[in-house]
């Protein structure tokens, strides 16, 4: 019994030192998060449109040469 008691002290201690750390965060602004998805999205089109270019490329490639 003691053990639970004080794993639930231990969790309660976690839990207000997690508060504490939470009101230190700079958390950005609205227009800070809209931009920084849009750079996210725009980033992962272009990967995805050059990993599907050079995909194309290797399978006419593969089409060609090899069957």
């Amino acid at each position: 019994m003691e053990k639970i008691k004080r794993f639930i002290r231990k969790i309660i201690i976690f839990l207000k030192e997690v508060k504490v750390e939470l009101k230190q965060v700079s958390w950005p602004s609205r227009s800070e998060t809209i931009k920084y998805t849009l750079i996210v999205i725009g980033f992962s089109l272009a990967v995805a449109f050059f990993l599907g270019a050079l995909d194309f490329f290797f399978t006419l490639l593969m089409e060609k040469f090899i069957l």
